[in-house]
Formats: C-alpha cells, structure tokens, sequence
C-alpha cells in the first residue's frame, strides 16, 4: 500500500500527526467539551424549518456575504458591534485558519502560550506560519508583564490568546490582553471559544476592539449554543480585517443550510443559552468534589476542569472508559480533563473518579 512517505508532501508536514480526539460510542462521553445539553425542542422545530425554507434555494448558490447572519452574530454580541465587523466560517478553526492565511505564511509567526490548543500548531504549518511556544506563569496563568515580554522577545507577526485557555481553563484578564496588544506589531487574536461560561459579570476581550485595529475576538457556537455538529464559528475585528479576510476565503464557503440554522439558533439565543447556567453549576461541583477527593482541579472559567495529582492518567483513563465514561488525557504530565456535562454524567464522572481517589498524589501546584 502506498504511504505518506511515497507521497511528495512538503517537507515541512512530514512527521506530523493530524489533530485528533478519541471517538468512542459510550453512555457518558465528557471528552471533548462539548454542550451536552440537548436543544431545546421549540428551538429546534423552528431551525428545522428555517432549513426547510432553504432547500427549494439551493440550486443557487448561497448569499456570499452571509448578510442576515452577519446581522444577527453583531446583535448577539452586542458591544457596538456592527455587521462590517464580523466574519464567520465553519467552525473557529476555519476562522483562525483564514487569519493565519491573510496574516501569516512563509517566513511569518505564530506565537502562543504552551500548554494551550492544539490546533494551534497545526493551523500554523497547514499555513506555512513558524509556530513559538511561549511559556506560562505557575498554575498556567499569563500576567501582562510575561505576555509582553514574550512578544517583544519573539515579535511575532500574529499572537493568539486562548481566554478561558483550552485545555487548562484559566482565564486572562483584560490587563493581559492590553499588554499583549501593545507589546505586539502584529494581529493580536483573543479566542474566547468558551467565553460564555465564565462567570457572569467577566468582561469580555470585545470590550477592547475599539481603537485597536489589530485587535480580534474569535467565537464559537460549538460550545455554548450546543451547535458542535453545525460547524459555526466568527470573529469581530476592524472592519479592515474582514476585507482581509474576504481575500483568502473560498467562494461561498457557508452553506445556505449552515446560515439558515444559525440564524435559527441565535434567534432563540437566550433559550439556548439558559442551559450555560447548569453548566457553571456542574463545572463548579466537579471542582469541588475533585478537591475533596485529593486531587487538584485548576481553576476553571470554561465548561471543563483540568486536574492535577494523578499518578497514571492512562490507567485512569481506560478505567473510566472501561465503565463507559470518556474523558481526556491532554497530556500534561499526571493531570486528566473532563468536560462539565450533565448532572447526571457529571454525578456518573465523580462516582467513578471517587474510587480512584486512592490513586491521587498529594496536591501539589504544577509550573507549565
């Protein structure tokens, strides 16, 4: 059989190994932070038939400049936001990939703050971009002096911020991003892909757009909006961003079907997203309980906890999925993620946890 090595791949993706999370058929999957929340069913009549509306169209191709879509992402952000400031694609990583595309390449930058998503790096060499690790204060956090300092070292053409980070869950304070935007020469990208689950009252990174043309803030309706299998994700930027955007995008690149839905979804926003609440409620019980067992959950502003003090994440983590509960070894030494699901898997998740509680080391902070 033919393999990657007789293929004429470019140099710089052989090695590699594409993104990937375990897709396994089990009663209680927390692996992956998705909304585990079912939507609602009011919510979903309604975008079924906007669907349906769709579909005598689509002989045609869809409206390029998604212009309702565009409308509705600027009202649900609010902020004063306009439509000329948002962009959208097919899920966040599509998003990223187009700003990488405009703004990075050959001979260009990455930098972001390790350990952080893994899509990262990827994006970056998909994109021909350099990709830089910077690292992270105790406890995963960024300060704005460590942000600052990192870019003025490294300058490099892009920077993303993940806020709440993904897979560690700690948030970045608005000081931090200021000091990175000021520190930076180039685009400067805040992925708030689960800024909804922090807690109520947390200032988002879109307070800072204006007067910062270089500034963006990425979303996500996976999360959320419970909208994972719909691929949606969008940005709010200078409008000068979008434009430079719109030179790399492919021609129509969001369905009618995709539009039709989202906007269905973001007309029930407040429905869709009482069930966040819930969410925060489990998030905050897991790291409770995690706590008392001995382990140490990091503090958390996503809808998943990371928790530190496990002596062998891999036999944790085949004896929860052995009891049909699926969970994720990110793999940052003796710790384990568990996506905030229901209460019921959430209660599922801690029952089993909680008879290996024996296999946890004293708590002890880790320095990323």
């Amino acid at each position: 059989m033919t393999s990657l090595d007789d293929l004429p791949l470019r140099d710089d993706l052989r090695g590699r190994t594409p993104y990937g999370a375990p897709q396994k058929s089990v009663p209680v999957a927390l692996n992956v932070n998705e909304n585990t929340h079912p939507i609602p069913e009011d919510v979903a009549i309604d975008i079924v038939g906007r669907i349906a509306r769709a579909i005598p169209g689509v002989n045609r191709y869809p409206d390029r400049e998604f212009t309702g879509l565009r409308n509705a992402l600027a009202d649900y952000l609010g902020h004063g936001i306009t439509s000329d400031q948002i962009w959208a694609a097919n899920g966040s990583n599509e998003v990223l990939q187009h700003v990488l595309q405009a703004f990075g390449g050959p001979g260009r930058a990455l930098l972001g703050f390790a350990p952080t998503y893994s899509m990262y790096p990827l994006l970056a060499a998909g994109t021909g971009t350099g990709w830089i690790a910077a690292d992270r204060d105790a406890d995963f956090e960024i300060t704005p002096s460590t942000a600052a300092a990192a870019i003025r070292e490294h300058d490099p053409d892009i920077v993303f911020l993940c806020s709440p980070n993904n897979p560690t869950g700690t948030p970045l304070s608005l000081d931090t991003i200021s000091a990175a935007y000021d520190a930076a020469s180039g685009v400067v990208v805040v992925d708030e892909a689960y800024a909804e689950f922090a807690p109520a009252g947390t200032p988002s990174a879109l307070t800072l757009l204006e007067g910062r043309p270089r500034l963006l803030v990425s979303r996500t309706m996976s999360k959320a909006f419970a909208f994972a299998g719909v691929r949606l994700g969008y940005l709010a930027a200078d409008p000068a961003v979008t434009d430079a955007l719109r030179l790399v995008r492919l021609p129509y690149h969001l369905s009618a079907l995709t539009q039709a839905a989202a906007e269905g979804a973001l007309a029930h926003s407040a429905e869709m997203l009482a069930m966040v609440d819930e969410i925060r409620i489990q998030r905050d019980r897991i790291v409770a309980e995690l706590t008392t067992l001995g382990y140490e959950a990091y503090r958390s502003s996503a809808n998943f906890v990371l928790f530190g003090g496990v002596d062998d994440p891999g036999a944790v983590f085949e004896e929860l999925l052995g009891q049909g509960i699926l969970i994720r070894d990110v793999g940052i030494p003796h710790t384990l993620r568990v996506t905030a699901g229901t209460e019921a898997e959430t209660s599922a998740f801690l029952a089993a946890i909680a008879v290996l509680a024996p296999v946890a080391r004293p708590a002890s902070r880790i320095d990323a």
